[in-house]
């Protein structure tokens, strides 16, 4: 009774107000935050129909693939049926008439043979003959047809199953960047690791800074892209990733974080692109990893925890 009656009374529920979120440049799993508007150059695509094929999505990539099949069988079969009609081959002869394909009676046994010239299956009921010229042509037409559609699909579809963003899934970032003391100097850190035993070759670390600016001439740039200098012992970006590694950049008086303080963090509108770029050892295909951290997923003054075990062996 007493619960039900707590439950009943209006009590005061605290409110929260929520925050508004930033708008990202680079969402967290790597896919870029831009819509192309105002494109009135819509015919470039079409000149690049392979790219155009091979950027769609999987539903409407399969959806093309079965509509090309489907629409050359019902092209060909209606050429098919009018050779047959022209030809006098639908209406019943006699055993002395030979038609230019045989045991073709309707539009039906007409689609069956374009599927069987097409696909090369040859069941053995209906057959070209010699008796008309134009048959034969239309036959090597309709198998170079169906080789350029068979070669145009089957390479779409083996470019999108073998797209280098597979690969890009296994390379894992973290949630969080870190601004702390390292040896002495204050670092910009956040660390990446590979989930799989093949190697990324030439791996390749680049770090931008997106944010709003003003040049001198007082032109607003919203969306400034600074590159970041890299900490790395070898003079280049290429890391040996092999084990998780923790990736610094120094910040000195060249930083585009210099002027950054742990207060300023909290309410600076800027964002961190971080790009792993490196090769696929067992494709030899080139891949791109890329993530991004806000000013409020930078932490201040904290360090990554060890991961990375040693044991006898």
């Amino acid at each position: 009774d007493y619960l039900l009656t707590r439950l009943a009374e209006d009590v005061l529920q605290p409110k929260f107000k929520a925050k508004a979120r930033k708008a990202r440049f680079v969402a967290k799993n790597g896919t870029c935050n831009v819509a192309h508007t105002n494109i009135r150059e819509q015919g470039r695509f079409l000149q690049d129909v392979f790219t155009t094929l091979v950027d769609l999505k999987w539903l409407h990539t399969l959806l093309i693939f079965t509509m090309s099949f489907l629409c050359s069988w019902l092209l060909f079969g209606m050429i098919w049926w009018l050779i047959a009609f022209a030809h006098g081959d639908l209406d019943s002869k006699g055993e002395d008439f030979v038609p230019c394909v045989t045991d073709i009676h309707s539009f039906s046994s007409a689609f069956l043979f374009s599927i069987e010239v097409q696909v090369t299956i040859g069941f053995g009921g209906r057959m070209i003959t010699e008796e008309c010229v134009s048959a034969i042509v239309i036959l090597i037409i309709q198998n170079i047809v169906g080789l350029v559609i068979n070669a145009i699909m089957l390479g779409c579809i083996f470019m999108k199953t073998a797209q280098a963003n597979r690969r890009a899934e296994t390379l894992i970032f973290s949630k969080h960047a870190v601004i702390t003391v390292r040896n002495n100097k204050l670092c910009f850190m956040f660390r990446l690791g590979d989930l799989r035993k093949s190697m990324i070759i030439s791996a390749t670390v680049h770090v931008q800074v997106v944010r709003k600016t003003v040049t001198s001439e007082g032109e607003i740039v919203p969306l400034d892209q600074i590159d970041i200098q890299m900490d790395n012992p070898v003079g280049t970006n290429s890391i040996f990733l092999v084990s998780p590694l923790i990736i610094s950049h120094v910040i000195d008086k060249n930083s585009p974080l210099y002027d950054l303080s742990a207060a300023d963090l909290q309410h600076e509108d800027m964002e961190v692109i971080v790009v792993l770029e490196g090769v696929v050892e067992t494709t030899g295909i080139t891949t791109q990893a890329r993530t991004s951290y806000l000013s409020e997923e930078i932490l201040w003054g904290q360090r990554f925890v060890s991961t990375v075990s040693e044991e006898d062996g």
